[in-house]
């Protein structure tokens, strides 16, 4: 695959994604059921592909734990994200994932162990006053949304890094169900003992079954698995700003099926601009030899890996 096929291919990851906001919104469900509901479904599915038994099998276990660990992470996300969705609305909620290139530019470099580099802070940085214009621009009653949502952010730049990391070692499908079945557990775990645990196993609705599987599928197992063969010819930087066009998908999706437009003001699609130009100018401006650099990042990710790997046996 090249590098443009690679941006196609997660910019077709980014559409679907859009639409995850939307269910958020569409489905009654809380936010802790709706992603254990998610999880367990597409977990449930990939385990009928005889592809991710071979794969799941034919893996070293200490490799197995370490996606199960990032498979966390997934969750952690999913659980802040959707909080965040029933916090404000679907726009606000994706909107809060600009924040991710952010923490992305300094989480990145320390799990790589690469240097850091003042061009991507430089555009992390920038999109803080595009996020200031999406806060202002909410009513007060969704700065909670935000909050969650910002957190809902690292949590992505957390699991995005690691992904990295670790892409390169197994089959993509074996991945993603190994991931998502830990996530799942965790889940199951929270559900049980917390306060109010059987509110985690709510049986849907019809309506509500419907929208679940298709968010599971077409929301997460054919995006989430094309990300991360995508990732095998991009950065976690380069992937995380393509993914920043997810408000945009986001908000026009929940603008036609939802009409959001009428609760948000001028300064929340200003601030949405700006993120976006910043997406747009992001390869004009941070330009890497393509063989050599892709090499050395490569290089640099698979020692960090070894190193970690090594440093556990």
């Amino acid at each position: 695959m090249t590098l443009r096929n690679a941006n196609l291919q997660m910019h077709i990851c980014v559409v679907l994604w859009g639409f995850t906001a939307v269910f958020g919104k569409l489905i009654s469900l809380p936010a802790l059921p709706l992603v254990w509901w998610r999880m367990v479904l597409v977990s449930l599915i990939l385990a009928l592909l005889p592809r991710v038994w071979r794969a799941v099998r034919a893996m070293p276990l200490r490799l197995a734990a370490a996606y199960a660990g990032v498979g966390v992470f997934i969750a952690l996300h999913w659980l802040t994200f959707y909080g965040s969705i029933k916090l404000s609305n679907a726009s606000v909620g994706a909107t809060c994932m600009a924040l991710s290139p952010v923490f992305l530019a300094f989480v990145e470099p320390m799990v790589a162990r690469r240097r850091f580099d003042v061009r991507e802070l430089a555009l992390g940085a920038a999109m803080i006053p595009g996020v200031i214009l999406v806060v202002g621009g909410v009513p007060a009653g969704m700065r909670a949304g935000i909050a969650v949502g910002a957190l809902s952010a690292l949590l992505v730049a957390i699991f995005g890094t690691w992904n990295k990391v670790l892409v390169h070692r197994a089959d993509p499908l074996a991945v993603t169900a190994i991931e998502l079945t830990s996530g799942a557990v965790l889940l199951t775990i929270i559900t049980t003992v917390m306060p109010g645990s059987g509110s985690g196993f709510v049986i849907p609705g019809v309506r509500d079954a419907i929208y679940l599987v298709v968010l599971a599928v077409g929301c997460t197992i054919v995006p989430f698995t094309l990300a991360l063969v995508a990732l095998r010819q991009m950065s976690a930087f380069s992937a995380q700003l393509v993914v920043n066009l997810e408000p945009v998908y986001a908000i026009l999706l929940a603008t036609l099926f939802l009409g959001e437009h009428h609760e948000l003001g001028a300064r929340f699609y200003t601030g949405v601009a700006i993120i976006l130009a910043l997406v747009l100018l992001y390869p004009a401006i941070v330009r890497r030899p393509p063989a050599s650099a892709d090499l050395e990042e490569v290089q640099s990710v698979q020692s960090a890996l070894d190193d970690r790997m090594g440093s556990k046996s």
